[in-house]
């Protein structure tokens, strides 16, 4: 058996910081909205804008991240952002004012579409084309790590200090975490390939809009994310509302759903390698639409988990096969710009919160998830078409080159 080359320092790097990072705006971020509640008395309607603003600012930003990071170096935006979002959730401890947490949330989506873009590039520099897909398995399991730790010691902090206290020690841990990134960056030679002739960043989105391909991987991810939304917004509220113990019960789905991620998302991974990226995407969104349809008949424990499970498993698929398909399609000196405008799927995080509470309205599961299921099923038609359209580029390319 051939053997793996291992991966570079940096995407070490890279990766031990996503787990820290993770874990500190995981102990803050989830807790916004009640913090708000509680201790600044604000209206839900508002809270509601609160939380929304960040992904609504992210849609945006991201693609403008990513092309900083093409034109300008991936280390001067990851270093620029991770400090500015250090001062961001220190503000959010010392913020007394709605309208100014509002700003800060902005900006919180802000330096993540900035970052993300980035420091994904970073590590895409510094793997070979045939590890990347391993990589942002990785990468990915790293996130679902940090999700299982942080909300658990934001909530322990929170229940022994005052509330904004877990907003102070993430500002801290993004500043620590600032300064070993300016050590470890300036003792490498950045590998990125810079464009030799740069354009303005309207003519980038006018190239990166007319590649079809990019066009209909997003619009794929925009539907996987409508439903993925439901996870956070409409159903701890469909709990809540059909049964009696609705706090207890999404408590059990949200720890399994991080527990099956981390036990089962190597293992998967390595076996979906021997798939291409579109066929993992596939398999991904048909499970997301099963476990979308066991929802509907979930009445008791027993059949809630199993729903969870299922849509886990279509989660462990399709998300990091989301990065790798914009990478197979991204020229190497736009690299980031195609990750930064993927982020352009964060329209789905907006709006399914929005679709899902009005779907809840009609007081039956299976409106909700029905149509969750229906909407993420079309996101085949998406990625299958996507699909083509790079297949039809890559042989153009090759005629061309003859």
């Amino acid at each position: 058996m051939k053997k793996t080359k291992s991966f570079h320092i940096l995407v070490w790097v890279i990766l031990g910081g996503t787990v820290f990072t993770r874990i500190a705006s995981f102990m803050a971020i989830p807790f916004l909205a009640l913090y708000l509640h509680n201790t600044q008395d604000v209206h839900p309607v508002l809270i509601g804008i609160t939380v929304g603003v960040a992904p609504l600012v992210a849609t945006i930003g991201g693609f403008i991240g990513g092309y900083l990071t093409d034109r300008f170096g991936r280390k001067k935006v990851i270093l620029t952002t991770i400090f500015v979002w250090s001062f961001v959730f220190i503000g959010f401890g010392l913020a007394k004012s709605i309208y100014l947490f509002i700003f800060l949330n902005a900006l919180n989506g802000l330096c993540r579409s900035f970052f993300e873009p980035s420091t994904q590039a970073l590590m895409i520099d510094f793997t070979e084309p045939n590890q990347r897909k391993r990589m942002f398995t990785l990468r990915y399991t790293a996130i679902n790590i940090a999700g299982v730790i942080g909300p658990l010691l934001g909530a322990y902090i929170a229940t022994v200090s005052t509330q904004s206290i877990p907003f102070f020690i993430t500002g801290f841990m993004y500043c620590v975490y600032g300064v070993f990134l300016f050590i470890i960056l300036n003792r490498y030679t950045m590998r990125q390939v810079i464009s030799k002739s740069p354009v303005h960043i309207f003519q980038m989105l006018k190239i990166v809009t007319s590649n079809r391909a990019l066009v209909f991987f997003i619009l794929g991810a925009i539907f996987i994310n409508i439903g993925y939304s439901q996870l956070d917004s409409t159903i701890p509220q469909f709990l809540e509302i059909n049964f009696e113990n609705g706090v207890y019960l999404y408590s059990v789905i949200i720890a399994l759903n991080a527990a099956i991620v981390i036990l089962l998302q190597f293992p998967i991974s390595l076996w979906s390698e021997k798939i291409s990226a579109v066929n993992a995407m596939t398999i991904g969104i048909l499970f997301f639409v099963a476990g979308y349809i066991l929802f509907i008949f979930g009445t008791n424990l027993p059949m809630l988990i199993v729903a969870i499970a299922v849509v886990t498993l279509g989660e462990i698929f399709t998300f990091p096969s989301m990065n790798i398909l914009i990478d197979q399609i991204a020229p190497d000196d736009q690299k980031g710009t195609y990750l930064g405008a993927a982020q352009f799927r964060n329209v789905g995080s907006f709006v399914g919160p929005i679709i899902g509470g009005w779907l809840l309205t009609f007081g039956s599961g299976a409106y909700l998830f029905g149509t969750m299921a229906l909407i993420v099923l079309l996101s085949v038609f998406f990625y299958r078409a996507g699909d083509r359209f790079a297949g039809s580029s890559k042989e153009v390319q090759r005629c061309e080159a003859l």
